[in-house]
């Protein structure tokens, strides 16, 4: 194993400023940008440069074979979203390496299945879950531990437990939030074994402190660099991130859905998946697959109980 010192420009003090900066890991480091290496840990661009350079060599990064990629794709994990329709409608449930959207009205279950995924992570691979632990940045301040215990008693699991798996950030603003997401590497690297992240929800300050189009592309950028942080900590840490997202009314649609999900294309290019949530009759919600690499669209029916998501 290839440690910071052992790098060709890294000394001592380099090296303790990239660990204080979330870059112990390699391939983190092999695929960090000379900018945000400079601007991150306080370094030259120059010297960031190489030590990217010498990452990169030490990580052996190349092109790969088809072949390679799926054999790669065998670790991949799935989480069970509870309902087994709905782990259907996504080949098994919420997908590691992956970034997972899920958009819809108030009320349509976006933040019961944020809750529901915290403590479904924790359960052995063969009950559903990855036998990890969660990182939920909440932003509209929605997480409440008393829904976690409902659902921990379900699943007759021990909430002390559960609970203690779970790390909740309360982020104030949107530089708040992508601070907490930086973080994410320091806890990682620290030996939390973190296999999930929840963002409930993604787009709430930055919709509210970036108003009018005269700020609409630097509120775009700001947001493409934080999607662009989420999905490297997937990749680098086969970790999945489920992010929660609002939707705005579209008054000129005559027919189809009369909302669309926020955050524009930069967004939508992002999330690996993305899933409309609605609300149906007698308290039922519907899941429709809207964007997936490798799936057909699709839908499911679900319902919210005290126990948690069932079919």
């Amino acid at each position: 194993m290839v440690e910071l010192e052992d790098l060709p420009s890294v000394g001592e003090k380099t090296a303790e400023k990239l660990r204080d900066a979330g870059f112990a890991d390699m391939m983190r480091l092999a695929t960090a940008t000379p900018k945000e290496l400079s601007v991150k840990a306080e370094i030259g661009e120059g010297v960031a440069e190489k030590v990217i350079e010498a990452a990169r060599k030490a990580e052996n990064i190349d092109f790969e074979t088809a072949f390679d990629v799926l054999e790669r794709r065998k670790e991949v994990g799935h989480i069970s979203v509870g309902s087994k329709g709905f782990n259907d409608l996504i080949a098994g449930g919420i997908e590691t390496q992956a970034i997972t959207e899920v958009f819809g009205e108030f009320g349509s279950g976006k933040s019961q299945i944020s809750h529901e995924l915290a403590v479904t992570v924790q359960l052995p691979v063969e009950q559903g879950g990855l036998g990890g632990e969660c990182v939920f940045i909440d932003t509209e301040n929605t997480f409440r531990p008393e829904r976690v215990e409902q659902i921990a008693n379900g699943f007759e699991l021990d909430v002390q437990e559960v609970l203690q798996k779970i790390h909740v950030a309360r982020a104030f603003n949107s530089s708040h939030q992508i601070l907490m997401v930086d973080k994410i590497n320091e806890l990682i690297q620290s030996g939390t074994n973190v296999k999930l992240v929840i963002v409930d929800s993604l787009m709430a300050h930055f919709r509210a402190e970036y108003v009018g189009r005269e700020s609409l592309a630097v509120r775009q950028q700001k947001l493409n660099q934080h999607l662009h942080s989420l999905q490297q900590i997937a990749n680098t840490y086969n970790v999945a991130v489920f992010i929660t997202n609002q939707v705005q009314a579209k008054p000129d649609s005559f027919f189809g859905s009369p909302t669309k999900a926020i955050g524009g294309h930069v967004l939508g290019h992002a999330s690996t998946y993305r899933i409309w949530l609605k609300k149906g009759l007698a308290g039922k919600r519907i899941a429709r697959l809207v964007d997936s690499p490798h799936l057909p669209e699709g839908e499911c029916v679900f319902k919210i109980t005290n126990d948690g998501i069932v079919d």
